[in-house]
């Protein structure tokens, strides 16, 4: 794939993920997909709003539920996914382990962060959060908008 069209595939964010939660720890895994999901995901027909991952220790295994991803129209009827079906996400047994003793350890929960391809292939970013109470994330929307001020008012100043 050219360099060209590299810019053009979506990213699937989830932009709530990081207001609602401290996220610690992030780990890049790979997503069993079956064929329309791909294309859906290639046209950005994606929602991680309200998905969460699911940490099995024995034997070693992260699954991404609650996530939905469109049908694919021009499939037909017949061959379709289903949309907001459990999708076993691929990574090194180790990573799967660590990421789940410290989920459970920290009473925090396994978070997908963003959907995005590497060399043709879809990855997902998941993080570890804990979730944030009210008062930290008025604490945070007064630190961004602190920083707007300065910058505002530095680049005034050149």
């Amino acid at each position: 794939m050219s360099d060209r069209n590299k810019d053009r595939e979506p990213v699937i964010e989830n932009r709530k993920a990081r207001h609602d939660f401290a996220i610690s720890d992030t780990l890049e895994c790979g997503i069993e997909l079956v064929g329309t999901e791909v294309k859906s995901l290639r046209l950005g027909q994606a929602s991680l709003a309200e998905g969460w991952i699911k940490a099995e220790i024995k034997p070693a295994e992260l699954t991404l539920l609650n996530v939905t991803i469109a049908e694919y129209p021009p499939a037909g009827a017949t061959r379709q996914h289903v949309p907001n079906r459990p999708r076993r996400l691929l990574a090194h047994a180790r990573e799967i382990v660590k990421f789940g003793t410290e989920a459970k350890a920290k009473g925090a929960t396994l978070v997908p962060l963003k959907i995005y391809w590497v060399k043709g292939r879809a990855k997902l970013l998941l993080g570890i959060g804990t979730g944030k109470k009210q008062h930290d994330k008025r604490e945070d929307i007064a630190k961004r908008q602190d920083k707007r001020d300065i910058d505002r008012a530095m680049s005034r100043r050149r």
